[in-house]
């Protein structure tokens, strides 16, 4: 087995208590994480869709990668969580999830790849590693706690009388760790379509709704904690480039621009405890940055009040329109937190529920009845009326806790109000990250696959950076028609095409064969260095960066360096793109064993028939000339997305008329046994 690996998966079985290993070399050509996971979940089950995500046949896949435990900057700490989501609209489509921490890091100095979770449990139970050692343990007294009671409860049980900072005996060893605990709320135990897997404070598998996965396999955690380490191939190459990233870094003594220092630019500027938005208010509250294993950026905070730790971007985004103080609004995302309820869902839910009360539809008595306490809607109060509704599924959280899709359909309005955008759900079910009509690359990229794709490597550089520095009467760093040459340009193995990056209606834009190449780029970067590799999505791919001394960022050449090094491998950048093609095909053919079909593939009508009112800054050509434009009044032409999708299904190598994948193009990728299933 190649170095960076440790070269068995955990398989567990818990219908019949069974506890067993995968070999993880029958399955290195995936490279690791996702691509790993998709392959085992193809030989265990494939022959068996479709069924839905509850099904006990659905096996939950939690894996390591590579580089996770290693000190790669911003790939040694995530992992990624697949099988079939609950959270998937009209389809529990196969999909993926993926959380920060130390989760990964801990499972490979354990000795393990992955887990493999089949089966369901008749009573509640927990998953106990330590090392080689693997239990099931009985789960009666964690059943109805919160992630942060059960993972104190965890910790107690797998290392009694543990103090910080001292050494504690641990099989034959010793450690001055905790557990790494990945585990479930009261939403997952009732089986919340959204409902999140929580690791440490703020670490979460949002997306998907993997927390009802458990919760259906009556899986409160699972917790892991090693003494061992990750085999290096070329120690000496891994610390070279380290120090070579260091070129990329903020140096917090010494900023490279001290104007990225200001608030606006904390997506973009990588400096520390960026993705807190809730402390930024002043005054400040103190805190210290904190890191998922081996990062840089070190995007979360620990506050000196002890509330809203580690959580990040969209977790306390969620409470910002709170009306209240700034540690209500911490609160708010703690209960949620505690709850296990996914943070890019729930937002969604009281913005619908809200515009249904102001227009007399939904109260109580009224046509949709409801039990919540709507005249406060924004207070504290609120936030935690509807959590819990929902999490607990009492009265109209019942309704609620599956979805909006689902409840929208339920009351009757989900084909009006996903035409008018009162329910902007685009897309299998998510809720709009980035409007879809806007940032293109991200909703073809996330309708022609599973989930709300939350890949940042376009939308930072290409959105974030200019109109943040235009909005603070900055220039940009680069007028428009340079900063697509260099990001194109980093594009192998379609370097060179700067009108990938056009975004304007015209010939040369968002419904060419250039956009094609994008997607496609963005769909087999995604699907092998951030998913099965696990690099993080916040830090990479890193094209343009401010703290560089020429403001270029590692990419291309960052990800090779590191893979390499730690794997001995000698892959170049385009041979593992090619492996992130051989993964995104596979993951078509699950989703055509699904009922996948291209007549599927259409957004709600509102991305068709509602323009954009608000100022969204991307580059465009036009006249012959690059600009950064506003794109107001934006919609997507019905025909002419349906023709761009014939464009991407040729380019792919997959059926025009279906959208599945030709024997050719399988055979080509060595699916041969994939396409002889199809």
């Amino acid at each position: 087995m190649a170095p960076g690996y440790a070269g068995k998966i955990l398989r567990i079985d818990l219908t019949k208590k069974s506890i067993s290993t995968i070999d993880t070399e029958k399955y290195e050509e995936f490279g690791g994480g996702h691509g790993i996971a998709s392959a085992i979940f193809w030989d265990l089950v494939a022959d068996q869709l479709p069924f839905d995500a509850f099904d006990p046949r659905n096996p939950i896949i939690i894996m390591a990668g590579p580089l996770s435990g290693v000190l790669v900057p911003a790939g040694g700490g995530r992992c990624e969580v697949q099988g079939l989501g609950p959270q998937g609209y009209p389809i529990e489509w196969y999909t993926r999830s993926n959380f920060g921490g130390r989760f990964s890091a801990q499972l490979k100095y354990a000795g393990w790849d992955g887990v493999v979770i089949e089966g369901a449990s008749r009573d509640p139970v927990w998953v106990n590693i330590v090392n080689d050692h693997v239990t099931i343990e009985n789960a009666k007294m964690l059943w109805g706690l919160d992630v942060i009671e059960t993972q104190e409860e965890i910790a107690r049980r797998v290392i009694p009388n543990f103090k910080f900072g001292e050494w504690a005996l641990l099989d034959d060893n010793y450690t001055t760790q905790v557990p790494a605990m990945l585990c479930t709320g009261p939403a997952g135990e009732n089986m919340v379509r959204f409902a999140s897997l929580v690791h440490g404070a703020g670490s979460g598998a949002g997306q998907g709704g993997f927390g009802a996965v458990f919760g259906s396999k009556k899986l409160k955690a699972v917790s892991v904690i090693g003494t061992g380490a990750v085999t290096i191939a070329d120690p000496k190459a891994l610390v070279e480039a380290r120090l070579w990233y260091r070129r990329f870094q903020w140096n917090p003594d010494n900023p490279r621009d001290p104007e990225m220092m200001k608030p606006g630019f904390g997506l973009f500027n990588f400096a520390p405890g960026g993705g807190n938005v809730t402390n930024r208010s002043i005054p400040l509250e103190p805190a210290r940055f904190a890191a998922c294993a081996s990062c840089t950026k070190a995007c979360r905070q620990k506050l000196a009040g002890g509330i809203g730790n580690e959580s990040t971007c969209a977790d306390t985004i969620f409470a910002a329109a709170l009306q209240g103080t700034r540690k209500d609004k911490e609160k708010a995302t703690d209960l949620l937190q505690g709850y296990s309820l996914n943070a890019f869902h729930m937002p969604g839910i009281m913005s619908y529920i809200n515009a249904l009360y102001k227009q007399g539809l939904l109260g109580p008595g009224k046509k949709i009845d409801c039990d919540l306490p709507m005249h406060l809607a924004g207070k504290p109060e609120f936030y935690q009326a509807v959590m819990r509704k929902v999490a607990m599924r009492e009265g109209i959280g019942d309704i609620l806790a599956n979805g909006l899709p689902r409840a929208a359909e339920a009351w009757g309005r989900y084909q009006e109000d996903t035409s008018s955008g009162l329910l902007n759900v685009p897309y299998w079910g998510y809720t709009e990250h980035y409007d879809a009509r806007l940032q293109v690359e991200w909703s073809y990229a996330t309708l022609l696959g599973d989930r709300d794709i939350n890949g940042h490597g376009f939308n930072h550089p290409i959105h974030w950076m200019p109109e943040s520095m235009i909005r603070a009467k900055m220039d940009p760093y680069w007028p428009a028609d340079k900063m697509v040459e260099i990001i194109s340009s980093k594009m192998i193995p379609y370097a060179g095409d700067p009108f990938m990056l056009d975004y304007s209606e015209g010939p040369t834009g968002i419904y060419s064969e250039h956009k094609v190449k994008q997607v496609a780029w963005y769909r087999h970067y995604n699907s092998f260095f951030l998913d099965s590799v696990l690099f993080c999505d916040w830090m990479w791919p890193l094209f343009i960066t401010p703290t560089s001394p020429d403001k270029l960022g590692p990419t291309p050449e960052g990800e090779v360096r590191f893979f390499n090094a730690v794997t001995g491998k000698k892959a170049t950048f385009a041979d593992l793109m090619e492996i992130g093609r051989k993964i995104w095909n596979l993951d078509r053919a699950i989703w055509v064993l699904q009922g996948r079909h291209r007549n599927m593939e259409v957004f709600a009508n509102y991305v068709y028939n509602v323009p954009t009112k608000a100022p969204y800054t991307l580059p465009i050509y036009e006249k012959g000339k690059w600009s950064f434009s506003t794109n107001v009044g934006r919609t997507l032409d019905r025909e002419k997305f349906e023709q761009w999708k014939t464009k991407f299904y040729e380019f792919e190598g997959w059926n025009p008329t279906n959208g599945w994948p030709k024997r050719g193009t399988l055979e080509s990728l060595g699916l041969k046994k994939v396409a002889d299933t199809l």
